[in-house]
């Protein structure tokens, strides 16, 4: 385990993808509980990456939910209707992991829906570089219907408790308190509590970040 500033932790990330030696695109998973930073990293080290010269395809798996006609069939707070019937697994690894995968042609789509609007979408497609690496966050990416896609494979690690406090802060401009401590107490944490019984996504894990200080964050590489 290391510790060290953000800016380290950043290089230690850039020199993993780095030492990725792959004849496609490297594809990165940034995984961890709604919340614990994912998203921020994934950002940060695409700067990082862009500085030297990589060329950087961000995306996230909130752009590959089903609609929300179909996403709620167990009930809105339901922990289960979170981890089986949220993401459309098979569209992401169709138009995004395996074309930019050992046997694909490159030739990608970033999303397949829009959250916002809940509409779904259909981009245009683009040919990736040989070299290009995609960063993609999201809950739940080590479950057994992606986790053979990954070529490097990342841990955002938080305090479920802490995820709540976040949470809070960061959706107070379209949220109550009370809405999103239910909505991370019956739905979010418990979804992810089923994640780790059933899929043990630590354990698949190539570097875990413990992201409960992320200006000063732990750090520990495994070998798989």
């Amino acid at each position: 385990m290391e510790q060290g500033t953000r800016e380290e932790v950043l290089g230690r990330l850039a020199e993993a993808v780095g030492s990725v030696t792959v004849a496609h695109p490297t594809r990165v998973a940034v995984d961890g509980p709604p919340a614990a930073g994912k998203t921020t990293l994934a950002d940060e080290l695409a700067v990082v990456l862009r500085a030297q010269g990589r060329d950087v395809i961000r995306a996230t798996i909130d752009d590959f939910l089903f609609p929300r006609a179909q996403r709620y069939p167990r009930g809105e707070y339901s922990a289960e209707g979170c981890y089986f019937d949220t993401h459309d697994h098979g569209a992401l690894n169709r138009v995004l992991l395996d074309p930019l995968g050992p046997s694909g042609d490159r030739r990608f789509q970033p999303a397949v829906y829009d959250h916002t609007t809940d509409a779904v979408l259909a981009p245009p497609v683009t040919t990736a570089a040989a070299d290009a690496v995609l960063l993609f966050d999201g809950v739940f990416l080590m479950r057994p219907e992606l986790i053979d896609r990954w070529d490097l494979r990342v841990f955002v690690s938080t305090a479920l408790e802490s995820t709540v406090e976040r949470a809070v802060i960061r959706e107070r401009r379209v949220s109550s308190q009370v809405d999103v401590e239910r909505r991370w107490r019956e739905r979010y944490i418990p979804a992810q509590q089923l994640y780790f019984a059933t899929a043990r996504p630590t354990d698949h894990a190539d570097i875990i970040v413990h992201n409960d200080q992320p200006r000063r964050p732990l750090w520990e590489t495994r070998t798989r």
